[in-house]
Formats: C-alpha cells, structure tokens, sequence
C-alpha cells in the first residue's frame, strides 16, 4: 500500500498491511518508497502535477485499487489505460463537502456584498459605500446535486434563500426536495438569481455551460464555479463579463493556473480565488477517516466505498501477473 500520509499517522489503519509513506515531495522526484510492481493499493498524492499522480502507473503490475484524494477523477482517467483490467478506481466523495460548500458560500457573500470593492477601497483610503444585493431572499441554482452540492444547500439554509434548484444527470428526490434532470437546465436559469457550478468533468460536461446557456441566466445573476474550469465555456463567460450582464466567482479557472496576463483576470464583475474549495484544515481529518475505512474494507475483503469505475482495460493494457 502507497499512502501519501505516514502511515502511523492514521489512526484506524488495519494491522498486517504492508504501507509505504509516498506523496511525491515537493518535486515529484522523491524515490518510490517501494518496487511499484508490488503495489496493490495506491492512494494518489494530493496536489501534485499529473505526472506526480499517475508516473508510476505502468509500473504497478499488481494494481488492484486506486484511491484519489479529490472529488474529481478526471486527471486520472487518461492514465488508466497503462492500468491492468479490473482495478477499481474510487474518489474521495465526501472528504471536501464541507471545504468547499463554505467556499462556495464565501464566493457567493464576497461577490454578492461587493467584498472585492471593500478592500481595493481600503487599499486606497476610500470610504465608499453603496448599495449592494443580499443572498437573503434570492433563488439558488446548484448545478451538480451530489454531496458537495447537498452540502452547499445545507449552507445556503440559514441565509433565507427563498429557493434551492436542484439539478444532476437523472431526475431524482432527495431529504432536501426534488432534484431535476440535466435537460430541464436550460428552462430553469432564467429563474436562477446564482448558479453554482458543482458537476465533475467529464466528456458530457466539458463546456456544459456553455454561450447558449449562460445567455439563459437572468440579467445580473452571479455565475460561481467550485467543480472545474472546463465546465465552463470561458470565452462565453468572458464576453458576458465584458458586456456587464452577468458576475462571476471562480475557484476554477480554463487554463489553469489561470496565466498573468489572461483577460479573466480583469474581466468586469469576476472574483477569481486560485483553486481553494479542498485544501483547508478540514481536509487532513477527513482523508485520513476515509483512508483507514477503505483499507479496513480492502483488508476484509469487503467491497468499497466511492467506487467510479471498475477499468475493463483493453488489448495491450498491462496485464501484471
């Protein structure tokens, strides 16, 4: 087992494992603590390059599970196929729940309130006040309805939104109230004063929202993305930025890191925050409780938690041995 955390430093960890400590260091040149070719349990490094994460795939000939760190699996998938057929690729749904629906809310009161304003006011001495919106009393899209998006409503609650639109792949009913399909999106954003974006990406949602669907949201209504910039169409975005029709709040950005120089980066009416809704200080806890769950699991021979996929692999993929 490869485990970016020290494995004493788990509490919960099964006894009779054989765990090898790897985040990939500061570089990603740290050695392999081990011959790759024994590794049966990888649990992917936390924000490191995808060369970090996936350089020692190939070499894992006796793979049978991958775990990420991360909500999103799409900087894996390319990876998979130098993976032998059948290791099971889990996500680490409901590790980031809380970070990022606080950060989401944030984004939302910042934009919202003119916090941005506040402190360029403060930057130069100026005491100028005004007017601005409350999320008191303000309809909310959640575009995404998993546990992250189940998280930020619970969030949103308190602030007396009026109402909370549910949308995700399939229809479906939830403790919160009905959740509605992907194709009922785009009659649904013109009654959405924020959209926030919590969809991962995959093929189906790359550009998802996209100039036919911005172009659908009500004049002034506010755009936050915590999922991953490809989401979002940022040419489309940017022209509506430009035009003053719509705001934007962004922990993810297409490219990213966003480069200096790229017109995102002074767009009218954008917050932009460098990709922050996971690392926090809730993070460390709850990926240390879900690690020590799964391989309690795996040692039991139980069936895991978070499975994505199960890789059917393909003709020439590593078959180990």
């Amino acid at each position: 087992m490869w485990l970016p955390f020290p494995p004493d430093e788990i509490e919960g960890l099964p006894k009779g494992l054989n765990c090898h400590f790897w985040d990939g260091g500061e570089d990603g040149r740290t050695p392999y603590p081990a011959d790759p070719a024994d590794c049966s349990f990888f649990v992917v490094p936390y924000l490191k390059r995808p060369s970090v994460k996936t350089g020692a795939l190939p070499l894992m000939r006796r793979l049978e599970v991958i775990q990420t760190l991360t909500a999103g699996v799409d900087d894996i998938l390319p990876a998979l196929e130098s993976v032998r057929p059948g290791v099971r690729l889990c996500n680490a749904r409901g590790v980031h729940d809380a970070s990022t629906a606080e950060l989401a809310l944030t984004l939302i009161l910042a934009s919202l309130r003119g916090v941005p304003d506040f402190v360029r006011s403060q930057d130069k001495g100026a005491w100028e006040s005004g007017f601005r919106p409350a999320l008191a009393d303000r309809t909310v899209l959640v575009l995404g309805y998993g546990s992250i998006g189940a998280a930020i409503e619970d969030r949103l609650l308190p602030f007396e939104v009026s109402r909370v639109i549910r949308v995700a792949r399939s229809a479906r009913v939830t403790a919160h109230g009905p959740v509605h399909a992907l194709d009922e999106l785009p009659g649904l954003l013109p009654e959405a004063d924020v959209v926030v974006v919590a969809t991962p990406l995959t093929e189906q949602t790359r550009h998802l929202v996209d100039r036919d669907l911005l172009s659908r949201m009500k004049d002034g209504a506010l755009l936050v993305n915590i999922a991953r910039g490809a989401v979002v169409d940022t040419d489309a975005l940017l022209a509506e930025l430009r035009s003053g029709r719509l705001g934007a709040a962004l922990d993810v950005t297409d490219p990213e890191p966003l480069p200096e120089g790229h017109p995102l980066w002074h767009a009218p009416g954008v917050l932009i925050s460098p990709h922050m809704g996971g690392p926090s200080t809730a993070f460390l806890p709850r990926a240390k409780r879900l690690l020590a769950a799964q391989l309690t699991r795996y040692a039991a021979g139980e069936p895991l938690e978070n499975v994505v996929l199960v890789h059917p692999g393909r003709p020439g993929a590593n078959q180990g041995g």
